[in-house]
């Protein structure tokens, strides 16, 4: 999460650095290796990271009306393998690798979304709700929901999207919601990230009649906008020197 500059960025057909980072596609596995300073408080983060997809997709869903971004669930369930030597840490378990483009910033677009991932025995389940800002001249902003489950392969149905429930408000006072069967209880296991504009937490929650567990997040970006938010932004998101 470290800002650098266009200098330090080089991208090939199947490698891209960032700084002194890089990620790799060896055909069958997405491999990361990590040379960073963590923040805020300075620490080495050192290690390699291997992403192992169960199936690929290269599906993409606007997320506007005017198709100026773009989400792509490459890799809708795969395996994580984790190995760092700072701090010393070492885990394995089912992972996912998606990417978001645009050709402006989130902000100018979006006033807040809510996006979830759970495992079911057979399928994976995606889940995003998108707030768009208000078109100029019609006061309205637009709701977008997109309920997606993916099978073992990689094949991607679109469904109809369960009931909307709300969940426990953040420490920073932000709202956050989630979908799950009607009628079903959904309970915040854990709160992962709670930033002043962005959560990360673990639910438990019911889909397609199972009970699994998901990870969800939410994004505030009218908070992302306030100026005191702004300001705290290089604490956590340090940035390097820009140079073209």
């Amino acid at each position: 999460m470290t800002e650098r500059g266009a200098s330090q960025v080089h991208r090939e057909a199947s490698s891209l650095c960032i700084g002194p980072s890089e990620m790799r596609w060896t055909g069958s596995a997405l491999e990361m290796d990590l040379h960073e300073i963590g923040a805020p408080l300075p620490r080495r983060v050192r290690g390699k990271i291997r992403l192992i997809p169960s199936a690929l997709s290269a599906r993409a869903f606007a997320l506007d009306d005017a198709g100026l971004h773009t989400w792509t669930p490459f890799a809708p369930r795969a395996r994580v393998e984790v190995a760092l030597s700072q701090p010393q840490l070492h885990w394995s378990g089912i992972g996912y690798f998606d990417s978001n483009t645009g050709a402006e910033p989130l902000e100018n677009a979006f006033a807040a979304w809510t996006w979830s991932r759970a495992s079911l025995p057979k399928d994976t389940i995606v889940l995003y709700d998108v707030s768009a800002r208000a078109s100029p001249g019609t006061g309205a902003a637009a709701e977008r929901s997109l309920a997606l489950r993916f099978a073992a392969n990689g094949a991607v149905e679109e469904i109809a999207p369960p009931a909307l429930g709300e969940l426990p408000m953040t420490r920073w006072r932000t709202s956050r919601h989630t979908r799950a069967d009607p009628g079903e209880e959904v309970r915040l296991l854990k709160t992962l990230e709670d930033a002043p504009f962005y959560s990360r937490s673990l639910l438990s929650t019911c889909l397609l009649g199972k009970r699994t567990e998901a990870i969800h997040e939410s994004l505030n970006l009218d908070r992302f906008r306030r100026a005191w938010v702004q300001c705290l932004l290089p604490f956590r998101m340090p940035r390097i020197a820009f140079r073209s």
